[in-house]
């Protein structure tokens, strides 16, 4: 079975789409640039990738990294959608 991708890595690889900035997504997410930056490095070394360009403190999409942002996404999306449903089922059965 293909490993999967890490939930923390891509949280912190969305937040830094959405905000534009690993400081922005740092605080965010509470968390020091450093864990952010740590986070996208070690997301890119699992998926042998660049994800961004880096120029100077912006950050750009590349190609893959455009890809992952689409289906990151869709991927989050659904892992709030069966939290929220597990909790539901869980308080109606209590």
């Amino acid at each position: 079975m293909p490993p999967i991708l890490d939930s923390r890595r891509l949280l912190a690889f969305a937040t830094v789409v959405k905000v534009g900035s690993f400081t922005q997504a740092a605080r965010e997410l509470s968390l020091t640039q450093s864990a952010v930056s740590h986070a996208i490095r070690g997301l890119e070394d699992e998926l042998g990738v660049a994800l961004f360009r880096r120029e100077g403190r912006a950050v750009r999409l590349t190609s893959g990294g455009r890809y992952l942002a689409e289906r990151a996404d869709v991927i989050l999306g659904e892992m709030r959608t069966a939290r929220t449903g597990v909790q539901a089922l869980a308080q109606r059965a209590d």
